[in-house]
Formats: structure tokens, sequence, C-alpha cells
């Protein structure tokens, strides 16, 4: 059976998440990967069939995405042309996670798509949401990347479709300490703002993981250095605590890890405000933005041991398998 598994590569979680999940897929037929978008800065340790330009939403500075940058950036004839050249039909199943070229030629060509994704758990009917909706940013979700079936993953299984997070091995495998320093990843947010701010709380040493910089420097108790994969599991599983953006992937390790935890959503995402949503009812502190207004809860945070526990099973071979069997039932006898 041939396989396509396509990722977004907006991001990093959609990367991290797929180092689990491609050698699950493998199990079970030839897999081909294909992946879209400029905005990550993970690298995956499998081929990549299809590395396209996709359409990415475009990290700013001061808290939320560069509408006009995004805008500048798209591609629109060449998002078609790519839509249109997929050899889609070449396949017997399409895994995709939140990827826009490949679903969209699924559904011009009338190809099942199979969704695994955070985002296929944010829009399922009891997912946390936002007090403020956003009629935009519900339609970015439904039509960005449209399947055919879907399963997610969220902080909770809000329906029987829905499981725990993706833990990478590399954070399962790691043994959590605690050497009193707090792990950053604010990607939009430039470094004059996360050092304006975070070195007013000179208590603390702030170790920042910079999509901004290329060069590592300090100023006070912020250190600041690009990212890299390795550097910033290191760092993270030995803080006290993590503050990052509220994406998934990141919160959920954290999590994982034991890590108290603070989430800054990006403004003008509505993913993120969803997922604000949603860790806010398991207990994690929420501030809207990185500014003095929210100083104080920065403060109470960093004086608080406060942790939330979470159960986060490793249950990637039994959710692969499932898709498979709903999906694809005669590849199973291939494991015989």
């Amino acid at each position: 059976m041939k396989i396509l598994f396509a990722i977004q590569g907006t991001g990093n979680g959609h990367l991290s998440r797929a180092r689990d999940i491609y050698p699950e897929l493998c199990k079970y037929g030839e897999v081909d990967v294909l992946i879209s978008g400029i905005q990550a800065d993970v690298e995956v340790p499998f081929p990549v069939k299809y590395k396209l330009y996709g359409m990415s939403f475009i990290f700013g500075s001061k808290g939320g995405v560069d509408i006009g940058l995004t805008a500048k950036k798209l591609k629109l004839f060449k998002l078609i042309r790519d839509i249109n050249k997929l050899p889609i039909e070449d396949y017997d199943l399409v895994v995709n996670d939140f990827e826009p070229v490949s679903a969209w030629a699924c559904k011009l060509k009338r190809k099942p798509c199979i969704g695994l994704s955070h985002q296929a758990a944010v829009m399922a009917e009891n997912a946390p949401q936002p007090e403020k909706g956003d009629l935009k940013g519900e339609l970015v979700l439904k039509y960005y990347a449209p399947v055919t079936d879907a399963y997610g993953f969220h902080f909770r299984r809000y329906t029987n479709n829905i499981f725990t997070p993706v833990i990478r091995r590399e954070i399962r495998d790691i043994t959590p300490t605690d050497n009193g320093h707090y792990t950053v990843y604010l990607p939009a947010y430039d470094d004059k703002a996360l050092v304006e701010h975070l070195s007013h709380f000179t208590e603390v040493q702030w170790q920042v993981f910079s999509k901004h910089n290329k060069e590592a420097f300090s100023f006070k108790n912020v250190h600041i250095q690009p990212i890299e994969n390795n550097a910033f599991i290191k760092s993270m599983a030995s803080s006290t605590g993590v503050l990052c953006g509220a994406g998934f992937e990141g919160p959920a390790e954290a999590l994982f890890l034991g890590k108290k935890l603070m989430v800054i959503p990006m403004q003008s995402q509505y993913e993120q405000q969803c997922n604000a949503a949603a860790a806010a009812q398991i207990g994690v502190p929420v501030i809207k933005q990185l500014s003095r207004k929210y100083y104080d809860k920065i403060r109470w945070w960093l004086l608080s041991n406060e942790r939330v526990k979470v159960n986060f099973p490793d249950e990637t071979t039994d959710i692969v398998r499932k898709l498979i069997e709903e999906h694809a039932p005669q590849a199973i006898p291939q494991l015989v």
C-alpha cells in the first residue's frame, strides 16, 4: 500500500509529532512524506519526497500573526499549480496533518483525505472555545486543509476520535530536572520586546529560544539563543517552568515533564485562542499578551509552585492502527 503523509510546515508542533507518527505508518506500507510551509525550525529524521512552498502564516514581532507579511508571502498561483500537479491519485491512503496542498488536491479529485491533527480536535463539538468568537478564524480552521474524516489530539479526550497529545520519544525518554531557570519560546515577539519585559523579573534566569536571531547573546538575566531542537529539549527538561505561546505540542510537552507552565496566545490566531481556553480549563495560567499590564500575573506565576498534573499515555501505535483499520483495512495483514 502507498501512503502519503502530508505535514504542515508552519510552526514546529506538526513536525515534532510526525517524528513518532511516521514510523508507525511505515508498518502498513510505503510512505511518502509531503511538507509544505516556510516557518518551521525542526528537522525531520526521515526522507521528504515533496517539499512545497504551501501557504504559511508569518509570525510578527509584537505578539501575533503579521497579516500584511502573510499576504505578501502568499504565492497563490504557485499554490494552485502545486495542488493540480500533486499526483494524489498514486496513493491508496492520504494522511494529513493540517496540510493544504494535499487536502485540496484530494478535494478536487474527490479522493478521501484523513486528518490526523490537533486542528481536528480544536473544532470538535465539545472542545473549549474562547469567549469571543472569530468567524474568520473558524473558517480558516474548517477550509484551510479540508478532510473527509479526522482524528484529533488535545489536552483532553472530548470525543471518541480525540486523543491526548503525541509526546515525541525524545521527551518521553528524558528524565526531567530543575536547574532553576525558565525556558521561553514566544516566536511572535522579537528579541527587543522579550529582553525589555523579561529582564524586569530579575530574580530568575530566562533561557529564550528566538526565531529572530541567529547569534546567541545575553542581556542581564535574559539569555537569547537561536532555535535548535536538542538545546531546546535540554533547556525545557532542566527548567523550573516554561513560558510559551498557546500552540499545542510545546505546552503539552512542558505539562508532560511536570513543569510550571504559562501560555500567551498569539493575537489574531484563532487556534491559539482556542488552545488557551482549553489550557485554562485544566488549570494553566494564561495571559493575553507580554506587556506591563500582566507583570503582576507573571510575578505570581514565578512565585507559585503550582503545577498541572496530566496523564498523556503513549497511544501513537493504537491511534495509527485505528486509522488504518477504519480506512485501509487491507493493510493490516502486512503485520502478520
